[in-house]
């Protein structure tokens, strides 16, 4: 069952420990998953299901 909650950038951003902008860079060069919403002013959300899964499998800082 989804969450009725979605997150933007910024609430991405703090449950990932980056910058606001840093999230808009992945999603600019394709690492974070596509938007499970685009909401009626065309911004992108996402489930916090969604962004919890990708957040587990992504790559650390080197």
């Amino acid at each position: 069952m989804r969450s009725s909650e979605l997150w933007s950038y910024a609430e991405i951003a703090r449950h990932i420990n980056v910058r606001p902008e840093t999230v808009r860079n992945y999603r600019r060069h394709g690492l974070l998953p596509e938007p499970d919403v685009i909401d009626g002013s065309g911004h992108p959300r996402w489930y916090p299901e969604t962004v919890r899964g990708w957040a587990r499998n992504r790559p650390r800082h080197r």
